[in-house]
């Protein structure tokens, strides 16, 4: 019956997916819908087509991805380095966090034209900004992991005579890894949203950009296009987040 109940779940991803581009189908039909307000299923398809085969999608969807990863393995690095001082300073977190928890309440769109005055555009700009975005809940998630670690574990590794190193690879490290791993899904998601809210303030390349290209056009097949890009994109990277969270932590019981 467990087994039957597996095979189902893969079954209805597919079909709820076809029903709703029927139901899509219908209402645009039934309303007589032009395609500027609402294209049908089959008329985006054939502007993801033929726009893909142009090479536009591509390549706009290959900065955004470059954009993406380094926006992630900057806001990661920096999560996990700062997180880990934090984790292991109440007092230093007390002084940092109202100012870390004051970054993330201000919205970029607010300090878009500084950020430009100060940072200037391009990829690696994109990223550093897209990372602002990224890296809290990440920080958040490497501090609750290490602080939620057993004193007694800790015990046992003195009692050992661990070094500071041992401690960090044998405890600290994979004790923190479930949780840490929450962040990293949300966090690499976000890396999307992120880069996607940059190239549509002031990018002239990407996904985000061929949005706001299209929206100016009236093309509203091919926002759909791009949306539907944006989406496959990111449940590929957090699909891959969530491969490597299981590869890692085998011993955690599902």
């Amino acid at each position: 019956m467990t087994m039957i109940r597996g095979y189902i779940q893969y079954i209805l991803i597919p079909f709820a997916l076809a029903l709703f581009l029927f139901l899509w189908q219908m209402i645009v039909v039934v309303n007589k819908y032009p395609s500027f307000i609402l294209p049908m299923p089959s008329q985006v398809a054939a502007a993801w087509i033929e726009n893909w085969q142009s090479g536009i999608i591509p390549r706009h969807l290959g900065l955004t991805l470059l954009e993406v990863g380094l926006a992630f393995v900057i806001a990661l690095t920096f999560a996990m380095s700062v997180g880990y001082l934090l984790a292991k300073s109440p007092l230093l977190e007390k002084i940092v966090s109202p100012y870390i928890v004051a970054t993330q309440s201000i919205p970029i769109i607010a300090i878009a034209p500084l950020l430009i005055i100060w940072i200037n555009t391009g990829p690696i700009q994109n990223a550093i900004i897209a990372a602002l975005i990224t890296f809290f809940p990440m920080l958040v998630n490497t501090i609750v992991g290490l602080r939620n670690i057993r004193p007694e574990y800790r015990e046992l590794m003195r009692s050992y005579a661990a070094n500071p190193l041992q401690v960090l690879i044998k405890l600290e490290v994979p004790a923190a890894l479930p949780v840490f791993f929450g962040g990293v899904r949300v966090g690499m998601t976000l890396s999307v949203i992120g880069v996607v809210v940059v190239e549509l303030l002031w990018a002239d390349r990407g996904l985000g950009f061929l949005l706001n290209f299209a929206r100016g056009q009236l093309d509203t097949p091919l926002m759909f296009a791009t949306v539907a890009t944006l989406s496959v994109m990111a449940i590929s990277l957090y699909l891959g987040v969530a491969i490597l969270e299981k590869s890692l932590i085998r011993w955690r019981k599902s």
